[in-house]
């Protein structure tokens, strides 16, 4: 039943779907608000699941959020599915170390969180809109090429955090050929992330597109979204003072 709230493979069907007939702000509740509760319980029932299928379905995520997200041309499906991608981690290490798993939700929060608020600023729907939205607000897609990436766990961004601190744990608990796996499997999502940027920055599309290119406003960027996004890409050097909080 918590797997079915989350939206882990198998039980993923209803969100792709759900999230792509929502509006992007509906849909940001969705990603974030809406799986607290089931990842509260999930927290609280962790010592009495069981690690190998909980194990199974956080790779089954990995790797399904990943290959579906790749040939996605509507943004909020390949949001869907970058969530989807995120929880197979969350859920991989809940057993070893709950902590961690709070600490990937609070960051996956944030970031999706900026990416969807920056999204609805520059009205983008599809990756053939967000092609001609660099003359609307450059700055603002300059940061979500930051944001997305930080998504995607590069370093020095925010993002390495979570994928870091949950392999080095793996490890320690003696599951090195799992967090391989889940590396290995999280290039997927780069790719899809990567694929987002490029069409976020590029200045001129590489095929005639039959969107209206629109010029550049003077509309002030929104401190909220100004706020998130700084903090989506430069948390990483405080990392310490994070895990004393936690």
């Amino acid at each position: 039943a918590i797997a079915m709230k989350l939206g882990l493979v198998p039980f993923h069907f209803w969100f792709p779907e759900v999230l792509q007939g929502s509006p992007l702000t509906t849909g940001l509740l969705l990603s974030t608000i809406m799986k607290l509760p089931p990842m509260a319980l999930l927290f609280m029932t962790s010592p009495s699941l069981n690690p190998t299928l909980l194990t199974t379905m956080a790779i089954l995520s990995t790797a399904l959020g990943g290959w579906m997200g790749l040939n996605q041309t509507q943004t909020r499906k390949i949001l869907a599915f970058s969530s989807i991608s995120h929880l197979g981690w969350m859920a991989i290490i809940v057993i070893y170390n709950p902590k961690l798993t709070l600490l990937n939700f609070y960051l996956y929060v944030l970031m999706t969180s900026t990416v969807f608020l920056t999204l609805n600023s520059i009205k983008a729907l599809k990756l053939s809109t967000l092609m001609t939205t660099w003359t609307k607000a450059p700055a603002l897609n300059t940061m979500l090429l930051l944001t997305l990436l930080s998504l995607a766990g590069l370093p020095p961004l925010t993002g390495f955090l979570p994928k870091w601190l949950i392999i080095q744990e793996l490890t320690k608990q003696d599951m090195a050929p799992a967090a391989t796996i889940i590396s290995l499997l999280s290039l997927l999502g780069l790719f899809f992330y990567l694929r987002l940027a490029y069409c976020a920055t590029i200045t001129l599309p590489p095929h005639t597109t039959n969107h209206m290119k629109l010029w550049y406003t003077n509309k002030p960027t929104s401190i909220l979204v100004a706020i998130l996004t700084t903090m989506s890409i430069i948390l990483l050097p405080i990392s310490p003072m994070i895990l004393t909080i936690i």
